[in-house]
């Protein structure tokens, strides 16, 4: 199978749960290929995870001067963007097993039984108060005119044989969008870099999981199923 038929049905599992046709009329997702979310009206999606500051604790003069930037960086755009924030419980047992294993291999009986009263305090905490997570991201958006005017020949495209000479074709047009969608990628991170907030593009698999999630929110907190993330 090849790479591009593997991404297809990678993307085409994110919402499956069920395997209704009617559930898929409703998935406006067509494909997932080289970290770009292609939909089914031929428009492009990009997304980038950004990190958080912590606004409160800044200086009055640093909140004002990263409101400043932040004003720059919408009055340089000339698209949409979309700021999704995807909360989560937080699961603390894989800290918990590291401080286990730590408690084992310590050899000083108080720092022994110090490390599990500390590890029975945060479990009883995180039982009894929900600590959330939260993630930020940046959904950048385009639309080609001449790739918007292909769509019925990408869509028949993606996830089948077709001949070398049509598949050339689908190659090109999404190059040449991807292209520009690089270009404004570049320009968001450029400005959050400038508002002190790290951010990174992300790949086919992160978004996988973003979609997925985001269809199924009840599955959030947990790992994304083994038929979703596999072709």
């Amino acid at each position: 199978m090849s790479r591009n038929a593997q991404e297809g049905s990678l993307s085409r599992k994110i919402m499956l749960l069920s395997s209704k046709k009617t559930t898929q009329t409703f998935v406006p997702i067509k494909d997932i290929k080289d970290g770009v979310v292609l939909f089914k009206n031929g428009s492009m999606r990009m997304v980038i995870i950004a990190s958080s500051i912590n606004f409160a604790l800044k200086s009055e003069e640093e909140q004002t001067a990263i409101l400043l930037q932040f004003q720059n960086l919408l009055n340089s755009l000339d698209f949409s963007l979309q700021i999704l924030v995807q909360s989560k419980k937080l699961d603390i047992n894989p800290y918990l097993a590291i401080l286990r294993e730590r408690s084992e291999a310590q050899t000083n009986e108080l720092l022994k039984i110090q490390t599990r009263e500390y590890i029975d305090f945060i479990k009883n905490f995180t039982d009894s108060v929900k600590i959330m997570t939260k993630s930020f991201f940046v959904v950048i958006p385009y639309s080609s005119p001449v790739f918007a005017g292909k769509v019925g020949l990408f869509n028949r495209l993606i996830g089948r044989e077709v001949p070398a000479a049509e598949q050339e074709i689908a190659d090109s047009l999404f190059r040449e969008s991807r292209v520009q969608l690089d270009q404004r990628a570049s320009i968001v991170e450029q400005g959050l870099r400038a508002c002190g907030i790290r951010s990174a593009r992300l790949g086919t698999e992160e978004l996988i999981e973003l979609y997925y999630k985001s269809f199924n929110p009840k599955d959030i907190g947990g790992p994304v199923p083994q038929d979703v993330t596999r072709a």
